[in-house]
Protein backbone atom coordinates (compact mmCIF):
# COMPACT_ATOMS: atom_id res chain seq x y z
CA UNK A 1 0.00 0.00 0.00
CA UNK A 2 0.99 3.75 -0.95
CA UNK A 3 1.78 5.82 2.10
CA UNK A 4 0.35 8.45 0.69
CA UNK A 5 -1.82 10.16 -2.18
CA UNK A 6 -3.01 13.17 -2.50
CA UNK A 7 -6.12 13.41 -5.06
CA UNK A 8 -8.05 15.41 -7.40
CA UNK A 9 -5.94 18.42 -6.97
CA UNK A 10 -4.96 20.42 -10.56
CA UNK A 11 -1.24 20.10 -10.62
CA UNK A 12 1.28 22.44 -11.83
CA UNK A 13 4.05 19.87 -11.95
CA UNK A 14 7.37 22.73 -12.92
CA UNK A 15 7.83 21.71 -16.37
CA UNK A 16 6.30 24.17 -18.31
CA UNK A 17 2.80 21.86 -19.41
CA UNK A 18 -0.54 23.13 -18.79
CA UNK A 19 -2.13 22.39 -15.28
CA UNK A 20 -3.99 18.81 -14.89
CA UNK A 21 -6.06 17.38 -12.67
CA UNK A 22 -4.48 14.11 -11.10
CA UNK A 23 -2.99 12.48 -8.15
CA UNK A 24 0.33 12.35 -6.62
CA UNK A 25 1.44 9.26 -4.89
CA UNK A 26 4.73 9.16 -2.44
CA UNK A 27 6.10 6.68 -0.68
CA UNK A 28 8.80 7.46 2.01
CA UNK A 29 10.12 10.84 1.10
CA UNK A 30 9.83 10.12 -2.75
CA UNK A 31 7.07 10.77 -5.28
CA UNK A 32 6.38 7.67 -7.03
CA UNK A 33 3.48 8.07 -9.70
CA UNK A 34 2.07 11.43 -10.97
CA UNK A 35 -1.88 10.82 -12.77
CA UNK A 36 -4.35 8.85 -12.45
CA UNK A 37 -3.85 6.69 -9.12
CA UNK A 38 -5.61 4.01 -8.91
CA UNK A 39 -3.73 1.83 -5.45
CA UNK A 40 -5.59 3.09 -2.43
CA UNK A 41 -2.84 4.80 -0.06
CA UNK A 42 -2.31 4.54 4.14
CA UNK A 43 -3.07 8.18 3.55
CA UNK A 44 -5.15 10.22 1.45
CA UNK A 45 -6.13 13.45 0.62
CA UNK A 46 -8.68 15.34 -1.12
CA UNK A 47 -7.34 18.31 -3.48
CA UNK A 48 -10.16 18.61 -5.60
CA UNK A 49 -10.06 22.23 -6.06
CA UNK A 50 -6.59 23.21 -5.14
CA UNK A 51 -3.31 23.61 -6.69
CA UNK A 52 -0.42 20.58 -6.18
CA UNK A 53 2.74 22.21 -7.13
CA UNK A 54 6.59 21.61 -6.47
CA UNK A 55 8.06 23.54 -3.56
CA UNK A 56 8.80 26.90 -4.14
CA UNK A 57 12.49 28.17 -4.25
CA UNK A 58 12.52 31.81 -3.12
CA UNK A 59 15.98 33.02 -4.38
CA UNK A 60 16.44 36.46 -2.67
CA UNK A 61 15.79 36.24 0.91
CA UNK A 62 16.83 37.82 3.69
CA UNK A 63 16.78 34.69 6.82
CA UNK A 64 20.14 35.63 7.64
CA UNK A 65 18.97 36.47 11.54
CA UNK A 66 15.74 34.65 11.75
CA UNK A 67 17.22 31.25 10.16
CA UNK A 68 19.16 31.47 13.94
CA UNK A 69 16.45 30.96 15.92
CA UNK A 70 12.77 30.26 13.65
CA UNK A 71 12.62 26.60 12.74
CA UNK A 72 9.26 27.53 10.83
CA UNK A 73 11.14 30.26 8.72
CA UNK A 74 7.83 32.48 8.53
CA UNK A 75 6.61 33.04 6.83
CA UNK A 76 7.97 31.79 3.47
CA UNK A 77 7.14 28.62 4.84
CA UNK A 78 3.42 29.51 5.09
CA UNK A 79 3.60 29.94 1.15
CA UNK A 80 4.68 27.10 -0.03
CA UNK A 81 8.88 28.15 -0.37
CA UNK A 82 10.51 25.15 0.57
CA UNK A 83 13.93 25.88 -0.32
CA UNK A 84 15.42 29.66 0.77
CA UNK A 85 18.46 31.58 -0.81
CA UNK A 86 19.72 34.49 2.10
CA UNK A 87 22.64 36.69 2.26
CA UNK A 88 21.46 38.55 -0.59
CA UNK A 89 22.49 42.49 -0.92
CA UNK A 90 25.71 42.61 0.74
CA UNK A 91 24.39 41.96 3.72
CA UNK A 92 24.39 38.81 6.34
CA UNK A 93 26.22 38.42 9.87
CA UNK A 94 29.26 36.27 8.80
CA UNK A 95 32.34 36.63 8.47
CA UNK A 96 31.98 38.75 11.60
CA UNK A 97 34.33 39.75 14.93
CA UNK A 98 32.40 39.98 18.16
CA UNK A 99 33.12 43.94 18.26
CA UNK A 100 30.77 43.80 14.96
CA UNK A 101 27.86 42.32 16.02
CA UNK A 102 26.37 45.19 16.56
CA UNK A 103 27.05 47.10 13.04
CA UNK A 104 26.15 44.51 11.06
CA UNK A 105 22.83 44.37 12.95
CA UNK A 106 22.06 47.98 12.12
CA UNK A 107 23.50 47.54 8.57
CA UNK A 108 20.40 44.69 8.02
CA UNK A 109 18.53 46.67 9.77
CA UNK A 110 19.21 50.18 7.48
CA UNK A 111 19.14 48.64 4.17
CA UNK A 112 16.42 45.37 4.67
CA UNK A 113 14.12 47.51 7.56
CA UNK A 114 14.34 44.26 9.62
CA UNK A 115 13.41 45.55 13.20
CA UNK A 116 17.14 45.85 14.64
CA UNK A 117 15.25 45.01 18.44
CA UNK A 118 13.94 41.61 16.84
CA UNK A 119 17.63 40.74 15.59
CA UNK A 120 19.57 42.01 19.10
CA UNK A 121 17.39 39.59 20.96
CA UNK A 122 16.85 36.87 18.52
CA UNK A 123 21.07 35.89 17.36
CA UNK A 124 22.50 33.62 19.75
CA UNK A 125 26.11 34.58 18.15
CA UNK A 126 27.69 31.45 18.15
CA UNK A 127 30.18 31.31 14.73
CA UNK A 128 33.36 33.50 13.42
CA UNK A 129 33.64 32.65 10.00
CA UNK A 130 31.35 31.57 7.24
CA UNK A 131 31.73 28.04 7.52
CA UNK A 132 30.89 28.16 11.42
CA UNK A 133 27.79 30.12 10.58
CA UNK A 134 26.74 27.46 8.29
CA UNK A 135 27.38 24.62 10.64
CA UNK A 136 25.44 26.86 13.11
CA UNK A 137 22.18 27.10 10.75
CA UNK A 138 22.48 23.41 9.88
CA UNK A 139 22.19 22.54 13.72
CA UNK A 140 19.19 24.12 13.76
CA UNK A 141 15.80 22.15 12.98
CA UNK A 142 13.63 23.97 10.61
CA UNK A 143 10.61 23.07 7.98
CA UNK A 144 12.47 24.18 4.57
CA UNK A 145 15.84 24.35 3.24
CA UNK A 146 18.52 26.96 3.03
CA UNK A 147 21.08 28.04 0.97
CA UNK A 148 23.51 30.58 1.50
CA UNK A 149 25.55 33.76 0.00
CA UNK A 150 28.43 34.94 1.39
CA UNK A 151 27.61 38.58 1.95
CA UNK A 152 30.24 40.95 0.63
CA UNK A 153 29.11 43.79 3.45
CA UNK A 154 29.96 41.39 6.12
CA UNK A 155 33.26 40.31 4.50
CA UNK A 156 34.77 43.47 3.86
CA UNK A 157 33.94 44.61 7.76
CA UNK A 158 35.67 41.92 8.82
CA UNK A 159 38.95 42.06 6.94
CA UNK A 160 38.96 45.71 6.98
CA UNK A 161 36.99 46.94 10.07
CA UNK A 162 36.27 50.52 10.12
CA UNK A 163 38.09 51.21 7.06
CA UNK A 164 35.83 48.37 4.81
CA UNK A 165 32.63 49.93 6.39
CA UNK A 166 33.65 53.36 5.51
CA UNK A 167 33.92 52.41 1.75
CA UNK A 168 37.63 53.11 1.51
CA UNK A 169 39.24 51.07 -1.23
CA UNK A 170 41.32 47.83 -0.27
CA UNK A 171 44.43 47.49 -0.70
CA UNK A 172 46.14 44.08 -1.78
CA UNK A 173 46.52 42.38 0.94
CA UNK A 174 42.47 43.58 1.93
CA UNK A 175 41.64 41.86 -1.35
CA UNK A 176 43.54 38.59 -0.73
CA UNK A 177 42.61 38.03 2.41
CA UNK A 178 38.97 38.58 0.99
CA UNK A 179 39.62 36.25 -1.82
CA UNK A 180 40.99 33.34 0.75
CA UNK A 181 37.93 34.18 2.91
CA UNK A 182 35.25 33.59 -0.15
CA UNK A 183 37.54 30.57 -1.11
CA UNK A 184 36.84 28.76 2.10
CA UNK A 185 33.48 29.99 2.41
CA UNK A 186 32.11 28.44 -1.11
CA UNK A 187 34.37 24.97 -0.48
CA UNK A 188 32.51 24.63 2.84
CA UNK A 189 29.04 25.02 0.53
CA UNK A 190 28.11 28.51 0.47
CA UNK A 191 26.12 28.80 -2.62
CA UNK A 192 28.13 32.16 -3.73
CA UNK A 193 28.95 35.52 -3.11
CA UNK A 194 26.67 38.86 -3.10
CA UNK A 195 27.01 42.40 -3.46
CA UNK A 196 25.35 45.79 -4.07
CA UNK A 197 25.86 48.56 -6.17
CA UNK A 198 22.55 50.60 -5.82
CA UNK A 199 23.02 53.90 -3.85
CA UNK A 200 19.65 52.93 -2.20
CA UNK A 201 21.25 50.75 0.42
CA UNK A 202 22.58 52.39 3.11
CA UNK A 203 23.19 51.29 7.12
CA UNK A 204 21.20 52.78 9.61
CA UNK A 205 23.85 55.09 10.16
CA UNK A 206 23.03 56.13 6.74
CA UNK A 207 26.72 55.47 4.88
CA UNK A 208 26.72 53.48 2.16
CA UNK A 209 26.30 49.37 2.95
CA UNK A 210 30.47 48.37 2.42
CA UNK A 211 31.50 47.30 -1.03
CA UNK A 212 29.16 49.59 -2.94
CA UNK A 213 31.70 51.48 -4.30
CA UNK A 214 34.53 48.73 -4.45
CA UNK A 215 37.14 48.87 -7.30
CA UNK A 216 37.51 46.18 -9.72
CA UNK A 217 40.72 44.78 -8.35
CA UNK A 218 38.80 43.73 -5.37
CA UNK A 219 35.69 42.57 -6.93
CA UNK A 220 37.66 40.48 -9.53
CA UNK A 221 39.04 39.05 -6.08
CA UNK A 222 36.18 37.38 -4.97
CA UNK A 223 35.23 36.04 -8.54
CA UNK A 224 38.19 34.67 -8.77
CA UNK A 225 37.54 32.69 -5.70
CA UNK A 226 34.59 31.00 -7.09
CA UNK A 227 36.82 29.92 -10.19
CA UNK A 228 39.39 28.12 -8.35
CA UNK A 229 36.47 25.93 -6.50
CA UNK A 230 35.01 25.50 -9.69
CA UNK A 231 31.66 25.99 -7.84
CA UNK A 232 29.30 28.51 -6.47
CA UNK A 233 26.73 31.09 -8.41
CA UNK A 234 28.74 33.68 -9.74
CA UNK A 235 28.62 37.16 -8.06
CA UNK A 236 25.04 38.64 -7.22
CA UNK A 237 24.62 41.82 -7.88
CA UNK A 238 21.66 44.25 -6.83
Amino acid sequence: MIDLVIRGGRIVDGTGQAAFEGDVAIEGSKIVAVGDVKEKAAKEIDARGKLVTPGFVDVHTHYDAQATWDPMLTPSSWHGVTTAVMGNCGVGFAPVRAEHHEYLIELMEGVEDIPGAAMHEGIKWGWETFPEYMRVIENVPRVMDLGCLMPHGALRTYVMAERGAANEPATAEDSAKMHAHALEAVLAGALGISTSRTMLHRGKDGRLMPGTTAERDELFALGTALKEANQGMPIQRT
